[in-house]
């Protein structure tokens, strides 16, 4: 079966593998994913990633035997794309979580964005 949302995928197989407790989890691969798996690696979020044949292998990361990532939230979906300009990239959960925008320069890390003054596709949010 096809998947509609290839990025609303990542997070729930993320979502759900936290919910499960485990140590990692196997995500179809493609470059928009390997980029958030890269941003998550980047900010902390997750332990590490690896790019294999097929599949994303994504080591999770708890602190205390808590899930680091407590919430994840996908913004844009394809039936509602949401557009954000460099000046109006939200603080996610009053600055301690993260969103993804897919600007003109790649993937980037909210804050990063708009300190490059770029905005673009506001894909997720993650705290």
């Amino acid at each position: 079966m096809a998947v509609v949302d290839p990025v609303a995928d990542m997070l729930t197989r993320i979502r759900n593998a936290y919910g499960a407790y485990h140590n990692d989890v196997a995500v179809p691969t493609s470059k928009m994913k390997s980029s958030i798996a890269g941003i998550l690696k980047e900010e902390g979020y997750i332990t590490d990633y690896a790019v294999e044949d097929r599949d994303i292998s994504i080591t999770l990361k708890y602190v205390d035997g808590k899930p680091l990532i407590t919430g994840l939230k996908k913004v844009s979906k394809p039936g509602r794309r949401v557009y954000v300009g460099a000046s109006d990239i939200p603080r996610v959960q009053n600055g301690i979580g993260i969103c993804i925008v897919s600007t003109s320069k790649g993937l980037l890390e909210g804050a990063k964005a708009k300190e490059a003054n770029v905005g673009g596709e506001l894909l997720c949010e993650i705290w």
